[in-house]
């Protein structure tokens, strides 16, 4: 993915979803939500609508292929060691990008619109940008180039949390409370 002066997405999708499954047989990210779509097409989906995208997949399996087809997909050989090894792997895939705007699989109730708020916070010099709802932070998260260095030397399964405690965060105010939802459990799914 050679993108680079532009802000790339990186999908996280490499988790098992335990909390979904316990036996690992259902995905979560390819469940069907009541619009018809899987909650991973979703989620590309609204990433995509506003960003060249990076799927970080466990495996590059037909399923999430057809579900993304707008999207490069990446396999993170790496993802039993936590988050932190996909973002990397994400962020590796990745690395000429001026910036990226990080969201998670499991999470495809966020508006386009939050996604293009964040892309605008760090086209105007925001170094981590995050969405917040009535006054809570969400995801996706953006992070500018200022921040590879850190982010490349994450690891454990916390994502990038401790770079959002140790440095200035521009909290981009959004009416979206899709930011604050995701899907961890089979009572988490929409019924239609």
């Amino acid at each position: 993915m050679n993108r680079s002066h532009q802000i790339v997405g990186i999908l996280l999708s490499a988790g098992r979803g335990r909390r979904f499954d316990a036996s690992g047989t259902q995905n979560k990210l390819l469940q069907i939500l009541p619009d018809g779509v899987s909650v991973l097409a979703k989620s590309a989906a609204i990433l995509s609508s506003a960003l060249p995208v990076c799927v970080v997949a466990r495996e590059v399996v037909p399923e999430f292929i057809s579900e993304c087809v707008a999207c490069e997909i990446v396999q993170c050989i790496a993802a039993d060691q936590g988050m932190a090894a996909s973002l990397v792997c994400g962020l590796q895939h990745a690395a000429t990008a001026a910036g990226w705007v990080i969201a998670l699989a499991d999470m495809p109730f966020v508006k386009e619109t939050t996604v293009q708020s964040l892309i605008t916070a760090l086209q105007q010099g925001a170094d981590i940008a995050v969405p917040t709802y009535n006054g809570r932070r969400g995801n996706p998260v953006g992070f500018s180039r200022h921040h590879l260095a850190r982010l490349l030397q994450l690891q454990g399964d916390q994502g990038a949390r401790s770079l959002l405690r140790e440095f200035p965060v521009v909290e981009v105010r959004v009416n979206d409370i899709g930011i604050l939802l995701d899907i961890d459990t089979v009572s988490d799914l929409p019924q239609s």
